[in-house]
């Protein structure tokens, strides 16, 4: 069961667009950086550096502080229905899991979940108008790539019963990580579990 605390942050927005599933799949990453952009907005200046992982989450510093999901239905004549659901941990994050978790409140930062999903409308609204529809997904590409947890560094994707281990090398123009070997093949990789560092080496094994 997935349970969030009262005080965090579970908010959706729902978008109706004339899109192929493909694309209104890239609208993920225009989530992530509003998600992003809100959360420095309520941290301040002196906040700990945020970064965005591959697919869907932001981290502070190597814990998770947030995490974007999109669920999709066809709507006869009109495209499609995405639902973008963003879930912040503001007040307290779970323990036990198997990627470090942490909080606003654990950070020090002092704000209510009404303040970020207000600084999220406003991020949202801009994030959303470069995506426009897909076709501004090159520039919202090159803004996740900058604020990207592990780019150039050790990674570890698992997916079912195979892993693919190499260099996260970039995100192509569908949104697919693409991950180096040791080969020098460039692997694209549309979903799976993702891990740095240690433990991509240790996945590796």
């Amino acid at each position: 069961p997935w349970i969030a605390p009262r005080g965090n942050l579970a908010s959706s927005v729902l978008e109706t667009i004339e899109v192929a599933p493909a694309v209104a799949a890239t609208l993920g990453f225009a989530a992530g950086l509003a998600l992003e952009a809100a959360l420095r907005a309520v941290a301040g200046p002196a906040s700990v550096k945020f970064s965005l992982k591959w697919p869907n989450d932001v981290l502070a510093g190597q814990a998770k502080l947030s995490g974007v999901l999109l669920e999709a239905e066809a709507i006869p004549g009109k495209g499609l229905a995405v639902v973008v659901g963003m879930g912040t941990n503001i007040i307290a994050a779970p323990e036990g899991t198997p990627t470090p978790a942490t909080s606003l409140r654990a950070m020090g930062v002092e704000t209510g979940a009404e303040q970020l999903f207000s600084a999220l409308s406003d991020s949202w609204a801009e994030c959303r108008g470069i995506w426009d529809q897909g076709r501004g997904f090159g520039e919202i590409r090159r803004r996740w790539l900058a604020l990207a947890a592990g780019l150039g560094q050790p990674v570890a994707v698992h997916n079912g019963n195979a892993t693919v281990s190499g260099i996260f090398d970039t995100i192509d123009n569908t949104g697919c990580m693409i991950v180096r070997t040791s080969t020098g093949d460039r692997v694209p990789i549309s979903a799976g579990d993702v891990h740095f560092g240690a433990a991509a080496s240790a996945g590796a094994a």
